[in-house]
This record gives C-alpha cells, sequence and structure tokens, in this order.
C-alpha cells in the first residue's frame, strides 16, 4: 500500500517474520504487505542486525565506547557556563507543557508560547537517519524521514519484532527506538503515577519516585525481550539500554521513552526543580519542545533526528554531553584509520598538586561593581553582550596537552615557562596582590584567585600564564616570568588542536541552524559543547575504558581561562574607544551602562566575537536601584529587574 509521510494510519498488527539465518532467504516472498517501506529507507532482511554494516562505523568500536552510558544519572558532573545554566525536572507528565517551568536562562526564540516548534519553513526531514532509528507513536512506526513502517506496537513482543525486523545500525551511538507520547508507552505497559507536584514539598521527591517506578515497571514488562536473548546495559529509565549478541557480534539499541525523559535528573537537563533544556526534545519554555500532538510530534523529532545524523554525522545521545562525545569519538574513529590527525586516547586527570585552589583550577569570570552616579547621568540603556559560542569557539583554537606530564621545580620550571612555544601543563605561581599594580579599578582582577592586598600563590593553566604576560590594555598584567615567582609545574610532552576538528562540525551545524532560523537546533548545539565541554572534569562519567580520554579537566580550565581572557581583553577595548566600563561579568557576557548612539558589540560574526545579547532602557526605577544601591548584590538585583521587565515587554 502507498503511505504518505507521517500519515496516520490504520490500526494493524504487526507481526514480522523472525529474522532469518545469513544466506536463508526462505522467508522473503512471504513477507507481508503491512511493511510497506519507502525503498530507501527498506532493511536489508538478509543479515541480522549484529552483522549488519555500520556505514562506516565499526560495530564493536561503538560497543564499547557507549559502554558507561550507565552512569549517566551521576550528579557529581560540573557545567561550564554558568551563565546558561539549564534548569531541573518537575511533575509526572499530563501533556508536554503540564510538565514544565521556566527556564534559568532562555535564549530568544521565534516562538510566541511554550511548547510551540519552529516554523513551518524549515527544510524537510532527510533520509540521514532512516536506518538508524525508528519512531514509535500509538498509531504506528515510522523512519524519521517519515516513511510509514508497521501498523501500532502494543505489546513488548512486537517492539522486538519491530527491533528485529528493522535492523537498524549505529550511527556513532547505537540504534534507537523513540516511543513518542503517552498511548504508545500505555499499548506497552509503561505507565506510572507518582502523585502530584501539590503532594510535596520537594519536587526531588517526586521526580526519584517517578524515576523508581519507571525503572520497576521496566523490568517487570521487558521480560519478553530478555527471554528473547536481549540484555540490559545497566538499570533502565527514560532510556533503556539493549544488547544481543549473536555469533562474534553484538548488537545494541536504546529506547527512548520521550514521555518520561523529564524523570531524568541532570545538569545537562535542568537545576533547581525547574525543566530545563531537555537535549535533543528542546526546550519548553523556549518554546522549541515538541508539539503536544503526537504526531506533529513524532514529525518533528524525526526531523531532528535526521538533521543531527546529517549535520553531526552522529544519533544525538541520552544527553547533548553524550552528544559531544560521540562526534570526538567519530572523529577519532576516523584519524586513527587515516593515521591524519592528533588522537588522543588516555585521560589527563589533574596530577598531584601542593596547594590545589579550592574549586575550579581557572574559575569563570563573575563579578560586580557599584557605579558612579555620573555613569548613569547619559545612559539611557542597559546593554549585555556576550562572546558568540564562546567555549566552542576557545575549544577550536586552543592547543591541549596529552600525554604523561613531567613534574618540574624551581630552575626547571622557569626554564620550561621560558620556552618561545610555553609548553601546556600547570604553573605554581604567584599572582602579585592587584592594589600593586596600575590596574583599572573599573574591572575585575585579572585573575579570580588573585586578591587587591596580598599576594596569592596558586596553580594556574598555560593560557593564563600567558595572559598575565601581555600587557594591562590588552587584558594582562604586564608580568614577566621572574615576577610570577614560578615554583612549580606540570607539562605535557605531546600537545596540539586536539579539538579543532570537533569545534568545525559543530560551527559548521550551528551556522545551518542560524542561517535556517532553526532555533532547536541551535540551542541543541549550544547543549552539546557546553555539556561535553563541562563534563570533561568528572571522571564519573567516562569510567569505561574506551571512553578515559574525554576526562580531560585541564582542557576545560583551558577554555574557560581562555574565554575569561579574551572578554577582559575586549572589555579593555571598548574602554580605550567609548570611555565606557562594565557594571558586571558573568562567564561570557557584560553588561554596560550605555547613551544613545554607542555600539559596543562587534561587527563579525565569528565564533567568539562580542554579540548584543540583549538591552533594555534605563528607566527611573532602575537607575534609583542602581543608585541607592549599598552593594553588589543590590546592583544585581537590580539589573535582572531591567532585563526580567524588558523581557516580559516583549512577550
Amino acid at each position: 500500500m502507498a503511505v504518505k509521510k507521517w500519515e496516520q494510519i490504520p490500526l494493524f498488527d504487526i507481526d514480522p517474520p523472525e529474522p532469518s539465518e545469513p544466506g536463508d532467504d526462505s522467508e522473503l516472498d512471504s513477507e507481508p504487505a503491512l511493511f510497506d517501506l519507502d525503498d530507501a529507507a527498506t532493511p536489508d532482511p538478509d543479515a541480522d542486525m549484529g552483522t549488519q554494516a555500520q556505514s562506516g562505523v565499526d560495530r564493536l568500536d561503538v560497543a564499547v565506547d557507549v559502554e558507561a552510558e550507565t552512569g549517566e544519572s551521576a550528579d557529581a558532573d560540573s557545567q561550564v557556563d554558568t551563565h546558561a545554566a539549564s534548569a531541573a525536572a518537575e511533575t509526572a507528565p499530563v501533556s508536554r507543557q503540564d510538565k514544565l517551568a521556566d527556564d534559568v536562562d532562555p535564549e530568544p526564540t521565534q516562538a510566541s508560547e511554550r511548547g510551540t516548534t519552529e516554523p513551518a519553513a524549515l527544510p524537510p526531514a532527510s533520509e540521514a537517519a532512516d536506518g538508524h532509528a525508528v519512531i514509535v507513536t500509538a498509531a504506528g512506526t515510522y523512519t524519521p524521514s517519515g516513511h510509514t513502517l508497521t501498523g501500532p506496537v502494543d505489546s513488548i513482543e512486537k517492539l522486538d519484532k519491530l527491533i528485529r525486523w528493522a535492523t537498524l545500525t549505529p550511527l556513532g551511538a547505537p540504534a534507537q527506538i523513540w516511543i513518542v507520547g503517552i498511548e504508545a508507552c500505555d499499548m506497552l505497559g509503561w505507565i506510572i503515577d507518582p502523585g502530584s507536584e501539590d503532594d510535596v514539598d520537594d519536587m526531588e521527591i517526586l521526580r526519584t519516585r517517578a524515576a523508581e517506578e519507571l525503572t520497576a515497571i521496566l523490568h517487570a514488562t521487558l521480560t519478553p525481550m530478555l527471554t528473547a536473548g536481549w540484555e540490559l546495559r545497566g538499570e533502565p529509565g527514560h532510556v533503556v539500554h539493549l544488547s544481543r549478541t549473536t555469533g562474534n557480534f553484538t548488537s545494541m539499541v536504546d529506547i527512548f521513552i520521550e514521555p518520561y525523559v523529564w524523570t531524568y535528573w541532570n545538569k545537562d537537563f535542568g537545576w533547581g526543580n525547574r525543566v530545563g533544556d531537555m537535549g535533543i526534545l528542546g526546550s519548553p519554555t523556549a518554546g522549541t519542545y515538541l508539539p503536544d500532538d503526537d504526531l506533529p510530534a513524532a514529525q518533528e523529532l524525526g526531523r531532528r533526528l535526521a538533521w543531527c545524523a546529517q549535520h553531526l554525522g552522529v544519533l544525538p545521545g541520552p544527553t547533548p554531553a553524550r552528544t559531544g562525545a560521540a562526534i570526538v569519538d567519530k572523529i577519532k574513529r576516523d584519524r586513527t584509520r587515516s593515521g591524519k590527525g592528533i588522537v588522543v586516547t588516555v585521560g589527563g586527570p589533574v596530577p598531584p598538586l601542593d596547594g590545589e585552589p579550592r574549586g575550579d583550577l581557572e574559575p569563570a569570570a563573575g563579578w560586580t561593581r557599584i557605579p558612579d552616579l555620573e555613569e548613569l547621568s547619559d545612559a539611557t540603556q542597559l546593554v549585555s553582550i556576550d562572546q558568540r559560542a564562546a567555549y566552542l569557539a576557545s575549544a577550536g583554537m586552543l592547543e591541549f596537552g596529552y600525554g604523561k606530564p613531567r613534574h618540574l621545580r624551581g630552575e626547571n620550571a622557569l626554564d620550561a615557562a621560558r620556552q618561545s612555544k610555553t609548553p601546556f601543563g600547570l604553573w605554581r605561581v604567584t599572582l602579585p596582590p592587584g592594589d600593586m599594580l596600575a590596574l583599572p579599578p573599573a574591572l575585575p582582577l585579572p585573575h579570580p584567585h588573585m586578591l587587591a592586598d596580598q599576594p596569592v600563590q596558586t596553580w594556574i593553566t598555560t593560557v593564563s600564564l600567558d595572559a598575565l604576560q601581555t600587557s594591562i590594555a590588552d587584558g594582562g598584567i604586564g608580568a614577566e616570568l621572574d615576577d610570577l615567582d614560578i615554583a612549580e609545574a606540570w607539562v605535557y610532552p605531546e600537545q596540539g588542536r586536539a579539538l579543532d576538528k570537533w569545534a568545525k562540525f559543530l560551527r559548521e551545524a550551528r551556522k545551518v541552524a542560524v542561517d535556517t532560523g532553526d532555533t532547536a537546533m541551535k540551542r541543541f548545539i549550544g547543549a552539546c559543547y557546553k555539556g561535553y565541554i563541562g563534563r570533561m572534569v568528572n571522571p564519573d562519567m567516562w569510567t569505561a575504558k574506551q571512553m578515559q580520554h574525554h576526562h580531560q579537566p585541564l582542557w576545560r580550565a583551558a577554555i574557560i581561562a581562555h574565554c575569561r581572557w579574551r572578554g577582559r581583553r575586549v572589555a579593555m577595548r571598548i574602554a580605550r574607544e567609548t570611555g565606557r566600563w562594565p557594571l558586571r561579568t558573568v562567564t561570557d557576557s557584560w553588561v554596560y551602562p550605555l547613551p544613545p548612539g554607542i555600539d559596543i558589540a562587534d561587527e563579525s560574526d565569528a565564533l567568539g566575537k562580542m554579540t548584543l545579547e540583549k538591552s533594555a532602557p534605563l528607566t527611573e526605577n532602575i537607575t534609583v536601584m542602581l543608585t541607592d544601591a549599598r552593594d553588589t548584590h543590590e546592583i544585581n538585583l537590580a539589573l535582572k529587574a531591567a532585563f526580567i521587565d524588558e523581557d516580559e515587554g516583549n512577550i
């Protein structure tokens, strides 16, 4: 039968043939017509899932690379971008919007109300994810591009048959089955009732209860698949990781249960009892979550899966951070096979440091000051600028160290720093008191560990070591190496632009999203690089042997230091050109009070350049709040009020 893409088909049972042994085609002629696939999407029924080709991705590589996915819910990971931090999960799903609340810091979006998706002008889904993923709704099953596959999957046995029949192959991540809509879950017996948010004081109680119920009900209902030869990888939850060994081959498939993604508590997804950006599914309050109705939701999900396959070369992982890691691993495999490019195969944990600083080695910027009255006398607006895709820009241009570091002391450490090209590593230096330097008082000190009234001995990355030696006008302190009193160092034998191709993949994909007005995918790209760089610091997320190379806390520290220094350098340039100074900086954003006619954003659209984030009129009320402020906390409250008022006016 000819079925149009995404047509809602009549309800009928699926009963595909059992997968035949390799070389056995006895059942091919009798295959029922209900699997009316488009030719381009038809799988090869001659091969079992374990023997299908992987479109250039080695199956065993993928099998090992995703081994650690069961540690996904660890909450010890540290997110990089506190300025754009996500928010967290909420209540049991009634509709896709009923379980959602405000984002911490949603990006501007074209959507006018929550839960709406992208404009209809977006390009339709390609077939890039066909053969790698299947979408299941209560009405039937579909390829990501929209070709109808079967009728409804109303039992676990039929889900097993669908997976075997579809013979999906990995694409940087295991093959995927997406269950969309609560009715599709109901057909499989996957319904939970954790209670109402009104009955609990802490939303984490409700989320934990829901996650436990979901795991229990999955254990109770998956028996037919386990009996049929599938094995669970870790505890099942909003993602069910399954594997099946046939001979020498291991096949894997991940089942994503869309209505229950909210049960996953993770900094990629949320924080503070509010739902944030839920990976490929989008952000409810930014207007990029899936539509309420199941078929349009499946269609939009299919478009996004195809977009990832086409522009990133991988399927989206369970979290954006995992997607970022999948791209790294794809590049790693390609470079290993070609013998060209940097291949990092081991992690880079922080060496044992004497006097290691508390918290981050290189903290992100976070500073506020009380303005002088004359600064506000001619100002009419508050403007926030930030670096365009700041961490992605730095990741692509920095050289990172790898291999076994050497520990140097005294003159040996100083000699290493004097090389024409400073080796990547950590340096124990003494930062001079800020008050002893001719630094501008309207900017934060050049390094977060620096104090105004006393010297500080601390560890810094090579990026900060180089930055401190630049002139004050360029964001440094004009220090000589002898001034910094280098006592120790850990330096790496190899270094290079290990993330240049990774950054290029994401940069080019981001440009496609920007050029086409695809807000959902632009946000997803941002979540991928922020999440992945944030996860570099946490070894618990990369426990499998073949994933330990993702643990690179010094790379993360260098990226943060580079963005912080670039921002300070821009602030110095703005001051020279306009005489204006910022009131606040958070990570890569800077807030200025400005008079009419001054534009402090960069004209270039390159990554890392300053772009206008938002602006708000400097009203009489806000001016009073700023002038009456007794401390920086009250300044922050005034700035927050100014931008909130402006955001509400734009709704």
